[in-house]
């Protein structure tokens, strides 16, 4: 399998890379919010899905600026003319990217997304509550951001979100308004994105991989993250925090010891 993707938009503050594209089906995974940010990356195909017949296409901004820039029109216009060979299109996408996988829906021709503590905008007229993007929203147009006038609005998928995180569930509960076809899985203490302790234990790829078959099995999504809370250093401090700030304190002592014991501290 070649490492090597075809540049197919090349812009300043925008691109996209092609791994495969000849296959019949589409996979679209997309940069989440990086710091520090101004310099593209040099993404490589995911080969659990090239191998299985599937076109890799992978989107990236150049700055955190939630892919709403001078270039979003143009972006639009090509993935639009990308994607229509594709029998089957797919996505995923953590935080800034899981934004960008709806923003993007439409054209893309997504018909199933993954989507990882994703925001619904962060517009301060429309997510007043959300101060963590403002240093990026200073140039947000949140018209042109507008994932809910602008997407596909028969999209079906799954949020993952921590529910301990009141942002991202505020977000995805505005995101689920907009797309009734797209479900919340809970996975506690998971953090910002809430996959980390899936990350951490080895359970992200068969989360992953079941974009390949075509449905997302909640269920199982929440027992891979039951099955690696126990030996995640990430769950047993996040977990202790969490229990602190609602004054269960013996829970926060345990919580603390198991964090302790995990990370070697």
């Amino acid at each position: 399998m070649s490492r090597t993707g075809q540049r197919v938009f090349d812009g300043d503050r925008l691109r996209a890379t092609l791994f495969n594209g000849d296959a019949r089906k589409a996979l679209v995974t997309f940069r989440q919010r990086i710091t520090p940010d101004g310099a593209f990356s040099d993404p490589k195909p995911i080969a659990r899905f090239v191998n299985q017949g599937y076109a890799h296409l992978h989107l990236q901004s150049r700055k955190n600026d939630w892919y709403i820039n001078d270039e979003t029109e143009a972006f639009e216009d090509r993935l639009r003319d990308l994607t229509a060979p594709y029998r089957r299109v797919v996505g995923t996408g953590f935080s800034m990217g899981g934004y960008a996988a709806l923003r993007f829906s439409k054209a893309l021709r997504l018909q199933h997304a993954l989507l990882v503590s994703p925001q619904f905008s962060i517009a301060p007229s429309l997510v007043p509550w959300d101060k963590r993007y403002r240093d990026s929203a200073a140039g947000f147009d949140p018209d042109l951001g507008d994932v809910a006038r602008r997407s596909r609005r028969g999209l079906k998928g799954v949020i993952l979100i921590d529910p301990f995180r009141p942002m991202d569930r505020r977000h995805a509960d505005l995101i689920c308004v907009a797309f009734p076809n797209i479900s919340v899985c809970s996975l506690g203490c998971g953090g910002h994105p809430a996959t980390r302790i899936l990350g951490e234990t080895g359970g992200f790829g068969r989360v992953q991989a079941q974009l390949l078959s075509g449905r997302v099995d909640v269920d199982a999504i929440r027992q891979f993250h039951r099955s690696g809370r126990r030996t995640s250093a990430i769950y047993w401090r996040h977990l202790a925090e969490n229990a602190q700030k609602r004054g269960h304190l013996d829970l926060a002592n345990e919580a603390c010891a198991r964090h302790a014991a995990l990370s070697g501290d």
